[in-house]
């Protein structure tokens, strides 16, 4: 009988022969390919970008700008702006002109820099970066930038905070020190006055030594006012009252004379809530003031109207909306602020009047500021001074936090205690 071969069998614990395998890869199994995204993707992420984005070309033709470097450049929209010089899209702002127009002969270029653009009262953020090809030879730049206003009015507040602090330390020193003595002489003078009836030189001397006393002691009082800080009993106002009460008030302390006084109030205002006492000695200073500009010749005219301003999303974390304002003008057709002036007129102390104290319009800052408003100067030597107030209508504590100055930290709701 021929030997039966046996299969030999593998080494493998399953004991079978081990065969090579072909894997069978099914199309129905193969991995998708990553379709790369076009140019409309990348201009969607552009155009949800909360910053403001310019990209130009090598030659200076725009390549991009997204909404927001619209609204920031307060620039109207345009689509057809793409492939246009940068120098004419920007034609306003030459301020953004000149600092594009660098960006490709510095060596280093500015990265987290900041721009004042004057003409708009506003105050960017930025960073400039060239695009560079594959060989690394620059193509075109790209500038990204924020609106840093409501930040830097913010830091304002801090810093004129910390000032406040210091100062009114030191003011209220000097007032118990000046306070007494400055009663004592006017005490004293009106006693001599009734001692000496007779001489008409002594009674003149006495009436300007009191005269001379009750400044001192209004200046005192005015410093210690200042650095005092702001409770505010927020209420919906009347704005045409309050204005009108500001006239009475204002006519009070300073001479009129033949100035006429025209206010027109719109009458599609927003209910203003703030605090009417404040705000009457807020435009009682700024009309005081128009008074003794004019010097007793010439006319002021009070206009208001409704307005709007961006919220920041740095603060509310959403994108910015139209918040409702009430704008305030203050005109006057007197001799305007000199130039060089306008920089420092709202700084304690500073003042261009003989017997000034120079803190009236310090202290309309702190009223404005305390309602997180804005106070904007227009000013041309010998054509008239303006002053533009522009307060939230509404209570807007949650705009700045509530550690801004006099601001909701220091406000309290007229019947809500």
């Amino acid at each position: 009988m021929d030997a039966v071969k046996m299969p030999h069998r593998s080494n493998t614990r399953s004991g079978r022969a081990s065969r090579p395998r072909t894997r069978i890869t099914s199309p129905a199994h193969t991995a998708p390919r990553a379709t790369p995204p076009d140019d409309r993707f990348f201009r969607h992420i552009v155009d949800s970008m909360r910053n403001g984005v310019i990209a130009i070309r090598r030659d200076g033709s725009v390549a991009l700008m997204n909404e927001e470097a619209y609204r920031i450049f307060s620039i109207e929209t345009n689509p057809g702006d793409v492939g246009r010089s940068f120098r004419d899209v920007l034609h306003t702002r030459p301020d953004a002109i000149r600092l594009l127009a660098s960006v490709f002969e510095l060596s280093h270029l500015p990265n987290r820099a900041e721009l004042r653009l004057k003409d708009l009262d506003r105050v960017i953020g930025y960073t400039l970066s060239q695009v560079k090809d594959d060989t690394g030879d620059p193509i075109g730049a790209i500038m990204f930038f924020k609106d840093l206003t409501q930040v830097e009015q913010m830091e304002e507040r801090e810093r004129l905070r910390d000032r406040l602090v210091s100062l009114g330390e030191m003011a209220a020193g000097i007032a118990h020190e000046l306070k007494n003595p400055l009663a004592g002489i006017e005490v004293m003078a009106g006693l001599l006055r009734r001692q000496m009836p007779a001489s008409a030189d002594a009674q003149a001397l006495l009436a300007d030594i009191l005269s001379e006393a009750k400044l001192a002691n209004a200046i005192v009082v005015e410093m210690l006012e200042f650095v005092r800080p702001l409770r505010l009993q927020v209420e919906p106002i009347d704005v045409a009252e309050m204005l009108h009460q500001a006239i009475t008030l204002a006519e009070s302390k300073t001479v009129r004379g033949g100035v006429s006084v025209r206010v027109d109030v719109a009458p599609d205002l927003p209910v203003l809530e703030a605090d009417p006492f404040q705000l009457c000695q807020l435009f009682t200073n700024l009309l005081a003031n128009a008074f003794e500009a004019l010097d007793g010749c010439g006319m002021i005219h009070v206009v208001t109207a409704p307005g709007t301003m961006m919220s920041d999303a740095v603060f509310s974390g959403e994108a910015p909306e139209p918040l409702p304002t009430v704008t305030i003008d203050v005109a006057d057709n007197g001799p305007g602020v000199p130039e060089g002036l306008a920089d420092r007129i709202f700084n304690p102390f500073f003042t261009t009047k003989p017997q000034g104290s120079g803190l009236g319009l310090a202290i309309v800052r702190k009223i404005v500021d305390a309602h997180e408003g804005r106070i904007d100067l227009t000013s041309t030597p010998g054509a008239g001074t303006r002053f533009r107030v522009t307060l939230p209508a509404v209570n807007s504590g949650s705009w700045f936090g509530p550690d801004a100055i006099g601001g909701a930290a220091g406000r309290r709701i007229k019947g809500s205690e």
